[in-house]
């Protein structure tokens, strides 16, 4: 997974305050203290997550998911769904981005499922937010969703070696599936209006737009993330809605991380302002 202009530790300019809601804290509960094995990280704003030091962490496709998800055309989304949470870093970034709504997750491995609910509760949103054990193929059809996210694992097996460190296997390799079953269950969830934001390898080609076509969806706008000017892409971020009638022709737009000097360029500057996350420091 991809990491470049992430905070490496929880450096923050001097009277610099994140915006947006608050955690809770650990309010002295000894589950909500980071074990010897784990870090408790920032987030987004002031939110917390906790993460294996050696396992899966919140990265940069993640964070380009949010992001684009936090950019709805329509009203802010009430009831929202992350497949494939992990250990809920989309979820809480979206949680965070629009606190009126409701934000479940499901995920298949019950160590992460048990971390997100950690990190939900340090961060004061069990009243809202929800992670249920369980493979996403398997959920029934609720189409009420209005914003589904997903980021599937896009390595197929067969095309690397399958780590053996908890979480890092099934979060890479698509043991459980890539984007093709995560757009086939967003279609059976979303609303008539809904729209779903995922995010795919560039290696993948046009799998993207495949997979929504088969889903019975229509790509709506794709983002091609370039993590340094005058690399390739290497992640691509799509926004999908139920197909209509009429052809739509979508957005494609290029979005660069870092300029050739390897500073972070205005545009992310920009996308890590509405985040909440604080200005490198320098």
């Amino acid at each position: 997974m991809l990491d470049n202009a992430l905070p490496k530790a929880p450096r923050r300019p001097p009277g610099w305050l994140a915006p947006g809601p608050q955690p809770r804290g650990a309010l002295g509960d000894p589950e909500l203290a980071a074990r010897a094995d784990e870090t408790l990280s920032y987030l987004t704003g002031d939110f917390r997550i906790f993460q294996k030091r050696d396992g899966h962490r919140w990265s940069l496709d993640d964070f380009v998911t949010a992001w684009v998800a936090s950019q709805q055309p329509q009203t802010s989304p009430m009831r929202c769904i992350d497949l494939g949470c992990g250990i809920g870093s989309v979820l809480m970034m979206v949680a965070w981005c629009f606190p009126q709504a409701t934000v479940r997750g499901v995920e298949a491995q019950e160590v992460s499922v048990g971390m997100a609910r950690r990190s939900l509760r340090f961060n004061g949103l069990e009243d809202r937010c929800e992670v249920k054990l369980g493979d996403l193929r398997e959920l029934a059809a609720e189409p009420e969703f209005d914003l589904v996210t997903g980021t599937p694992p896009y390595i197929p097996l067969g095309h690397g070696l399958v780590s053996e460190k908890e979480q890092r296997g099934p979060c890479c390799f698509e043991t459980r599936g890539g984007i093709e079953e995560y757009a086939s269950t967003a279609s059976r969830l979303l609303a008539p209006n809904g729209r779903f934001v995922a995010c795919t390898g560039a290696l993948l080609d046009q799998r993207g737009e495949q997979a929504a076509a088969a889903a019975g969806l229509q790509v709506e706008r794709r983002v091609d993330v370039v993590p340094r000017e005058g690399k390739a892409v290497l992640v691509r971020v799509y926004v999908m809605r139920k197909a209509a009638p009429e052809a739509l022709e979508p957005s494609i737009e290029t979005f660069i991380v870092r300029d050739r000097q390897a500073e972070i360029t205005a545009a992310m500057h920009e996308a890590r302002r509405v985040m909440g996350l604080p200005p490198p420091i320098t």
